[in-house]
């Protein structure tokens, strides 16, 4: 099935293997796997080299800090499979992301994203000499929403961009990326928890409540890179056909910065129409705000939520 060497493969699932048990060593999936790693390992890779890997059973529970939040954990084994993946395609994605997207990636976390937002509202208001508003939107159950077949197509077309160049084989990681993006947790799961922890918990924020082919599990380390991806083609649209200076975006949180407050205005419509068009999601009809000079506080409004 693959072209790519084989010793390569085996050394990078080793170090996918390391990368993976980071923070994690202690976890009762991680310590099982820990014993005979080497003869698990070896198997993984004999699954992945053959075209006989299968992803397993999730474990689904509800977290309450900082806020509600439904979580798929991948088996250990399986994030294993998604370091793969990461550490090959991360750093070719990284040439195609914006500068202002602040989420998985490294140097770009939310004070990275607090410190820009403050620097959009000192740059716009020529420090604060000037008026300067601040446009804040987000979108209604991002990662429920996501359209599978729509990400894997931007995915494939993004990394073919690269075939011929890229340090691993397309083809394989391809199929790998299919498994993980078409695969249905909430099919093959164990639930953890009572199931008054779900009471509350709006059915946009969950995917046993998703659309066909849509949604991905949070929790997951491809989720986060796939979120970044999913939206990078909106992020382009923003900062050069819209020609928004100061835009930028934590996963679904965005905001823009401009001197006029009628053009943000005018600009909603032409967002939401994109975001319904070409990627199937939906404004939060409720989380659409324009504030004056408070660019910084609605940004952090993200972590509160």
């Amino acid at each position: 099935m693959s072209t790519f060497s084989d010793k390569q493969l085996l050394y990078d699932l080793f170090q996918a293997y390391y990368d993976a048990r980071k923070n994690k060593r202690n976890t009762i999936n991680a310590l099982n796997f820990e014993i005979d790693y080497e003869r698990k390992l070896f198997e993984l890779y004999e699954e992945i080299k053959n075209g006989k890997y299968e992803i397993g059973p999730s474990i689904c529970f509800i977290i309450f800090k900082p806020v509600q939040r439904e979580v798929f954990a991948a088996d250990f084994r399986d994030r294993i499979v998604h370091h793969l993946i990461y550490n090959y395609i991360s750093p070719l994605f990284e040439r195609l992301f914006i500068f202002d997207s602040y989420s998985c990636r490294e140097g770009k976390g939310t004070s990275c994203g607090i410190k820009r937002v403050d620097h959009f509202i000192r740059s716009c208001s020529q420090n604060y000499s000037r008026d300067c508003y601040i446009l804040k939107i987000d979108i209604k159950g991002y990662f429920m929403s996501m359209d599978r077949p729509i990400l894997y197509q931007k995915i494939e077309k993004a990394l073919k961009r690269f075939n011929g160049t890229a340090n691993f084989d397309l083809n394989l990681i391809l199929w790998l990326i299919r498994k993980v993006i078409f695969n249905d947790p909430t099919q093959n799961c164990v639930i953890r928890g009572r199931k008054e922890n779900w009471q509350g918990l709006p059915k946009t924020k969950s995917l046993f409540f998703a659309r066909e082919n849509r949604g991905l599990p949070i929790g997951n380390l491809t989720s986060q890179l796939f979120g970044n991806v999913y939206l990078n083609d909106f992020d382009h649209f923003v900062k050069h056909r819209l020609g928004m200076k100061y835009y930028g975006r934590y996963v679904d949180d965005i905001v823009i910065a401009h001197e006029d407050k009628e053009y943000l205005k005018s600009i909603i419509p032409i967002l939401r129409e994109y975001l319904q068009n070409q990627l199937s999601l939906e404004l939060h009809p409720d989380k659409v705000y324009l504030h004056e000079k408070w660019g910084q506080l609605c940004f952090l409004n993200k972590l509160d939520k």
